[in-house]
């Protein structure tokens, strides 16, 4: 037994009695000898730890050996007290516990609460009951397509072990979330449930849109004829092309709304207009822009001339 039972657990002398039990249930849970069977080193520490506990999560024992009158095993300091063995042993011997699992039980039912005691169970060390707890989740990050994710998709997933998993994605996905699939973590020991895959979504995005919410957004180039005559324009969007009228006079950066276009029929599609001239201007457009410059200039940033 170490000398100090705060450092055994791990907490400060300070330590509430809350923390020494949260400490404790925490050491208890790793080190516990029917989660490691064949591991004397664990059986070792799983001994100190519980020592430590049942003095120091006993109020009257803990205060006693916080002033120095009892030892780190639960034995009177005042005096050294020595035994001689029964049966012959040396006269200087000092008495030390030898007990084993036999003298924990009064931890039965914080047992029972951290592992869980499986119904009619087997026995376990020293004629307890057989202790399960529930297996680990395991974490994944599956990366899917914009598309897929506000439509909705099965993926699988190859494991390491070279098994598969599939997942069912739902419509309308976010980046990050989280889905949750029971069952199908890492599995149980003592006949404990398994433990739930917890996987990642990771969008990639679109060329195209991109999503606020519900709605899906978009750029849509049009000719600088559209933009002064108006007209009808194929649009595409999340489940398909449709037909948009551009309004007669629109300008770069308008915004035309799509109704029930966005994800799940929730949201709306914002199409927002970009006039794109030509790549190459040729001599029929300049002369007509001149004559059109010569007959109506105006000022288009006469307002920012005002704000600025």
């Amino acid at each position: 037994m170490a000398d100090d039972l705060y450092s055994v657990l791990g907490v400060a002398k300070a330590a509430s009695a809350a923390d020494i039990t949260k400490a404790y249930r925490k050491l208890a849970k790793k080190l516990h000898p029917d989660l490691n069977p064949g591991d004397k080193a664990a059986e070792d520490k799983f001994k100190q730890i519980s020592a430590a506990y049942a003095i120091l999560n006993d109020e009257e024992k803990r205060g006693r050996y916080d002033r120095g009158e009892i030892d780190a095993t639960g034995q009177e300091r005042p005096q050294q007290r020595y035994y001689r063995e029964y049966a012959g042993g040396d006269d200087g011997a000092r008495y030390r516990s030898t007990s084993g699992f036999e003298d924990m039980g009064d931890f039965s039912d914080l047992f029972g609460d951290l592992f869980g005691a499986r119904a009619g169970g087997g026995r376990g060390r020293a004629g307890g009951q057989r202790f399960s707890t529930r297996g680990s989740d395991a974490q994944y990050r599956l990366e899917i397509d914009f598309l897929e994710a506000v439509q909705g998709t099965k993926k699988r997933i190859t494991l390491p072990d070279g098994g598969t998993l599939d997942v069912s994605i739902p419509a309308g996905v976010n980046e990050g979330q989280i889905l949750r699939l029971k069952g199908k973590g890492m599995p149980g020991l003592g006949g404990g449930e398994a433990g739930d895959a917890l996987v990642e979504v990771m969008v990639r995005p679109h060329p195209v849109f991109r999503r606020e919410g519900d709605d899906i957004v978009m750029e849509l180039p049009i000719t600088f004829d559209e933009a002064v005559l108006g007209g009808k324009v194929e649009v595409p969007t999340i489940s398909g092309r449709v037909s948009a009228t551009i309004p007669a006079g629109s300008n770069t950066g308008q915004t035309l709304r799509l109704k029930g276009r966005g994800v799940k029929g929730k949201g709306d599609q914002l199409v927002k207009l970009n006039i794109v001239l030509p790549d190459q201007i040729d001599d029929e457009l300049k002369a007509m822009a001149e004559e059109w410059r010569t007959k109506h200039r105006y000022d288009p940033r006469h307002k920012l001339k005002e704000q600025v």
